[in-house]
């Protein structure tokens, strides 16, 4: 068993396809007429083939707009995205206009900082330290 498709529910897909490309640096895998809306993925431009992130509406189904409410007010990211060096990361979409809820903070092997994505969504990115970082 693979993971190979993962999802964020967004309000606009346009909206959210210009932030998770234009400003996150995802390059645009598929994008699928599918009656009224469309299925769109994204994908990281250093692994093309690896795990894509679904830009899905949530439309006016209750559950989801009550789900997508609640844990982005808790600030509870929806998923997260690995980085080379949350440093750089972090002071990169600052520049872009990025707001993040937290800074990046070290937890024990982990540093982790939470942004707001535009779409509702809290969404945490992360780097790996091995233990010779101190």
């Amino acid at each position: 068993m693979k993971i190979r498709l993962e999802s964020v529910f967004i309000s606009d897909i346009d909206k959210a396809l210009a932030f998770y490309t234009d400003v996150l640096g995802f390059v645009k895998k598929r994008d699928i007429p599918m009656g009224e809306t469309r299925l769109v993925t994204v994908v990281s431009p250093d692994e093309p083939d690896a795990t894509e992130l679904m830009l899905e509406p949530c439309g006016e189904h209750p559950a989801t707009k009550a789900f997508k409410k609640a844990i982005y007010e808790e600030g509870l990211p929806l998923t997260a995205f690995l980085v080379d060096d949350i440093a750089k990361e972090y002071e990169r979409l600052t520049a872009k206009g990025v707001e993040f809820r937290s800074p990046p903070k070290r937890h024990g092997t982990e540093s982790m900082a939470t942004l707001d994505d535009t779409c509702g969504n809290m969404i945490m990115i992360y780097q790996t330290h091995s233990d010779a970082d101190g």
